[in-house]
């Protein structure tokens, strides 16, 4: 069975919360997590599209919400990014 949705994770509390060398992978692990908490999945992979959006503007300067697309099928969840 294949599950497949659209999320909008929001990452601007990052920005507030977190030193500027640190942003940046803290986002990628916030984006892991709310994949995890929403797809309740313990496998997320994410696309390279992903880690390039977040990376874009260098560590410090993260987007402030970032759109994915989720494929949920045997228990792994794969995240692409939505243009």
């Amino acid at each position: 069975m294949e599950n497949e949705m659209i999320y909008t994770i929001p990452l601007r509390d990052i920005t507030n919360k977190s030193k500027a060398t640190k942003r940046a992978p803290r986002a990628v692990r916030k984006v892991r997590e709310f994949l995890k908490r929403h797809t309740k999945s313990e496998i997320v992979k994410l696309d390279n599209s992903i880690n390039e959006k977040i990376w874009e503007r260098s560590l410090n300067k993260i987007p402030a919400r970032i759109r994915v697309k989720v494929v949920k099928e045997e228990g792994v969840a794969k995240a692409t990014l939505v243009e």
